[in-house]
């Protein structure tokens, strides 16, 4: 088991030095720092910008506006989807509206819901229609999955609805939660970063690379991007490993 984990460490970080060698040829042949700034300028960069209080703060609200947004995504998603895998009407009147807004480009809802919504709460709103169908529709379907003979066994033990959420559903929908949070979690992201850009609320890693861009900061504007993928993975790691081991929990518990 050790050796696949070290195999799999030792091909993820060849495969990342062999991208940023691409990078650095590129950026060497090039030769126009405005074009394509080296990967040694933009880590320069991001030393620089990490030395400055307001980098931290604008890293941390544009983490927290997109965090809030992806937990009430969560939130509504999971409430959402009971309701239609137990209620065909919700389903019938819920399943168009889930379809258009996964239709429709984010740069149109971010466009239009600049209209009625604040710029700074903007990305929230933006985030949670990015990640709310995915998971609406995979909450849904975990719960249409649960195994009848589960369900039997704990109707005829007569178990209260407290146990059999513990011991029947929350167990056999986990993986579906965890394939919903996989799945829209770097979403959430390009998506919350991407209102950002066209709203430029105050405080906001998307505002920082529009202005890096209109000022022609390419280095900045990289380093800034750099931030968002970094940021990105790591958030994104931690919340998959924390569902993970929860979900081993529940398998245990189950089986107890």
């Amino acid at each position: 088991m050790k050796k696949n984990k070290l195999i799999k460490f030792a091909s993820l970080l060849f495969s990342i030095l062999f991208w940023i060698l691409i990078w650095a040829l590129l950026a060497h042949k090039i030769n126009i720092e405005l074009l394509l700034p080296s990967p040694s300028a933009t880590l320069k960069a991001i030393g620089t910008l990490a030395m400055d209080a307001d980098f931290w703060q604008i890293t941390a609200l544009s983490i927290l506006r997109i965090l809030i947004g992806i937990i009430a995504a969560v939130e509504i998603g999971v409430i959402l989807g009971v309701l239609t895998a137990n209620i065909w009407s919700a389903d019938s009147l819920l399943s168009p509206l889930m379809t258009v807004i996964k239709a429709t480009p984010v740069a149109s809802f971010i466009i239009l819901a600049l209209l009625w919504i604040d710029r700074n709460t903007l990305p929230i709103f933006i985030t949670v229609l990015i990640v709310l169908p995915i998971v609406w529709a995979n909450i849904s379907q975990g719960i249409r999955s649960v195994d009848r003979g589960l369900l039997e066994v704990a109707k005829v033990y007569r178990f209260p609805f407290g146990k059999r959420l513990a011991k029947v559903y929350i167990p056999s929908v986990m993986p579906y939660f965890l394939a919903a949070c996989r799945a829209s979690l770097g979403m959430a992201w390009k998506a919350g970063i991407a209102a950002e850009v066209l709203c430029t609320p105050q405080k906001a890693i998307g505002t920082q690379i529009y202005l890096s861009k209109t000022y022609l900061e390419t280095t900045e504007l990289f380093a800034w991007t750099l931030v968002v993928i970094i940021m990105s993975v790591i958030i994104e790691k931690l919340l998959i490993a924390s569902l993970s081991h929860l979900a081993r929990k529940l398998r245990i518990e189950r089986s107890i």
